[in-house]
């Protein structure tokens, strides 16, 4: 939680204070130059940005990990990663969007096809600063204050998934996963996925995870045909229990 992240950087912030300081001397130390006659105190309250504080007077849970009751798992990048061969796929004419609202990006993991735009809006009464930090393509790093046109921009090669931060309030993180193709999906709350229009084939399907990482499952569909496939996650190894049928 927010609270419990502003708990360790305020220890971090005291402690660096104090051990930075320089080692009291004979000639300043308390028993020769101090007046302890009259001791003083210092006081005061440690607050986070207050405009987003007061957007979730309950305050903010992480988004690292979300089951529902019976063990299904949100925000899962479900898509084809082998099986499509040299086929080509022009990236649709409408932009995704990610909107930095409460202090925290929604959706926290998004998808969008390689050369797709895509905007990122804030509608905060404060200024954030988006900075995407991927491996396969342009890190970029911009300031939105409030009130702001939206940002746009592209990402041309696939990369699942690229991290994304606010420089301006650590705690904002989010996921920007990028295709080449559109078969790909993220779950939702009861944790399924529908990976719809797939043409008849060979594949490999795959589930990726910010922190249990990526499994796979190899399938063959039919013309028409409908295959269920469900992947298991397990907390402490990254792999899968998958069961097709």
């Amino acid at each position: 939680m927010i609270g419990a992240f502003l708990a360790v950087l305020g220890w971090a912030h005291v402690n660096a204070t104090v051990c930075g300081a320089a080692a009291p001397t004979a000639a300043t130390s308390p028993s020769a130059s101090a007046d302890t006659s009259a001791p003083a105190a210092v006081s005061g309250v440690v607050r986070l940005d207050p405009e987003c504080t007061k957007m979730h007077p309950g305050g903010v849970n992480t988004e690292e990990a979300i089951t529902g009751s019976d063990g299904t798992l949100r925000n899962v990048i479900v898509y084809v990663s082998d099986g499509l061969g040299d086929r080509t796929f022009e990236p649709p004419a409408n932009p995704m969007v990610i909107e930095q609202k409460g202090c925290t990006y929604r959706p926290h993991v998004l998808t969008m096809q390689a050369n797709q735009k895509i905007q990122i809006v804030n509608s905060d009464p404060t200024s954030h600063n988006i900075h995407p930090m991927p491996l396969n393509n342009r890190e970029w790093n911009k300031s939105q204050p409030f009130g702001q046109p939206p940002i746009e921009a592209t990402f041309a090669r696939e990369e699942i998934a690229i991290p994304v931060n606010c420089n301006e309030h650590p705690w904002m993180h989010a996921y920007i996963a990028v295709s080449k193709h559109p078969f790909f999906v993220v779950t939702g709350k009861d944790g399924r996925f529908d990976l719809k229009n797939l043409p008849p084939g060979e594949y490999t399907i795959s589930a990726w995870h910010e922190k249990f990482g990526t499994v796979e499952q190899k399938i063959t569909v039919g013309p028409k045909e409908e295959k269920t496939v469900d992947f298991v996650f397990n907390a402490r190894r990254s792999y899968n229990t998958a069961s097709v049928q």
